[in-house]
């Protein structure tokens, strides 16, 4: 059975919603975002479900009971999402104690690659003890070819003697 067009449309209207509200730099609003994500991904859960009677055994017919799987799931995601709701509150609720308001401010190395970015600069070179040139995983192999002598040129020549 093909879900109700509706259904399908409230599942993209959940969706679009709290990721538009996940994107605001109120916490309020981030939260709101989660728990309407939440709610959009039940909905969702459900109608990857075989509608029918109630799973219990003697009391239905094995072709006609609903499938318990997406509930059970369903179940599960609402704990989950009650749980980062809980947390989310929490974190809203300490930052509005010490600052005064829910607002999420720019962590420093944001406005960095803001300015950077504005200023249409290329960062400083990495010279630490890091550094890609101090580190073999990040050199650049030399190209393979038949003059080099490298183990890859070999198999290229073998390769193309047997053939």
């Amino acid at each position: 059975m093909r879900p109700a067009l509706v259904l399908v449309l409230a599942v993209g209207v959940l969706f679009g919603t709290g990721v538009t509200l996940l994107l605001e730099r109120s916490l309020t609003r981030i939260v709101l975002g989660v728990v309407l994500i939440g709610n959009g991904i039940n909905l969702l859960i459900l109608l990857g479900g075989r509608p029918g009677g109630a799973p219990v055994a003697g009391v239905t017919e094995p072709d006609r009971m609903s499938d318990p799987l997406p509930q059970a799931m369903v179940l599960t995601a609402i704990v989950i999402t009650f749980g980062m709701t809980a947390l989310l509150l929490a974190v809203a609720y300490r930052n509005w104690q010490v600052r005064g308001d829910d607002e999420v401010q720019d962590d420093p190395e944001d406005r960095r690659i803001v300015e950077l970015a504005r200023g249409h600069e290329t960062p400083a070179p990495d010279t630490g003890p890091d550094a890609p040139a101090a580190d073999p995983e990040q050199v650049e192999p030399a190209p393979a070819g038949p003059s080099s002598g490298t183990s890859g040129s070999v198999g290229t020549r073998e390769r193309g003697a047997g053939g």
